[in-house]
């Protein structure tokens, strides 16, 4: 059987990570994206995965045996600004893709997030895969009808929802350590929330993940999630140790969430001790 994965995204923070875990698996990897640029190893196609046609001929003439969505748009406040792409890329599109992946018979591993919770408070062992969804921003509600969609247009689909993701970008100061680093080499004191508490995970390990998935057969849901339970405010201290500063709590500000984003939900935790039972790719906590 042919190893072919396409990455659609494949140019972001994750889906460069995730081309470069598909070859180092054997796969040959192609990067999807609608303007693709520097920063991603294996071949690189442009294409707006919103036009429904131009993707089915993609598929038609390449012929992946599986496919990884990381495309969205992965930011709350660029879906709060223009509320109809977000509802495109995030809504419309997962369902599309699933359909087509399944009348070609291709795997497909949509990429979800965390924050498809929020309106309950986490259980002590962070949110498994049965509990019901409860999104408090547009960009949660978006990605949760996303795989709703995509779950019905193909029952093969596999959900993998992430967390908070950290790591290397290649200095493009993306991701949750990366931004935060970038801006303290400004010379800025980032602000960082101190009552917003996740499971980040590094991505070059949710790379590994989504690989070994996308060669696998398990459909339905899967959350993949670091160990650790932390405030991003933790989680830009560790970057910033990590990086060689002495005193990082001089370097930036830890601010309440409270009155300042609507959107932002208190405690997205997510339990991944499924996903660890089931994985080779071991899912660390980021820094430790």
């Amino acid at each position: 059987m042919a190893r072919n994965l396409c990455v659609l995204g494949g140019t972001g923070f994750l889906g460069v990570h995730v081309v470069r875990a598909a070859i180092e698996a054997g796969f040959d990897a192609v990067a999807v994206a609608r303007r693709p640029g520097p920063g991603s190893q294996g071949a690189r196609f442009a294409l707006d995965v919103t036009d429904s046609g131009a993707l089915a001929h993609f598929l038609d003439e390449h012929d992946p045996s599986a496919v990884v969505n990381c495309a969205a748009l992965a930011r709350i406040a660029d879906c709060d600004a223009d509320p109809e792409l977000a509802r495109s890329l995030n809504t419309v599109f997962p369902a599309r893709i699933a359909r087509l992946a399944g009348e070609r018979g291709i795997r497909l591993v949509h990429v979800s997030t965390d924050l498809v919770y929020g309106a309950r408070p986490a259980p002590p062992a962070g949110f498994a895969e049965a509990d019901e969804p409860g999104p408090v921003s547009d960009y949660g509600r978006t990605k949760l009808a996303g795989e709703l969609g995509a779950r019905a247009a193909n029952p093969g689909v596999l959900v993998a929802r992430l967390p908070l993701l950290c790591g290397d970008s290649g200095e493009r100061g993306l991701g949750a350590s990366d931004s935060v680093r970038t801006s303290v080499a400004r010379g800025e004191r980032p602000r960082l929330f101190v009552d917003e508490w996740r499971t980040p995970l590094d991505v070059a390990d949710a790379a590994r993940a989504l690989v070994e998935l996308a060669a696998g057969d398990l459909a339905g849901l899967l959350h993949l999630a670091g160990p650790a339970r932390m405030t991003r405010h933790e989680l830009g201290l560790r970057a910033l140790r990590a990086a060689g500063h002495a005193r990082p709590e001089e370097l930036v500000v830890g601010v309440r969430r409270e009155g300042l984003h609507a959107g932002r939900p208190a405690d997205v935790a997510l339990d991944a001790r499924r996903a660890r039972a089931l994985l080779r790719t071991e899912l660390r906590e980021p820094f430790a």
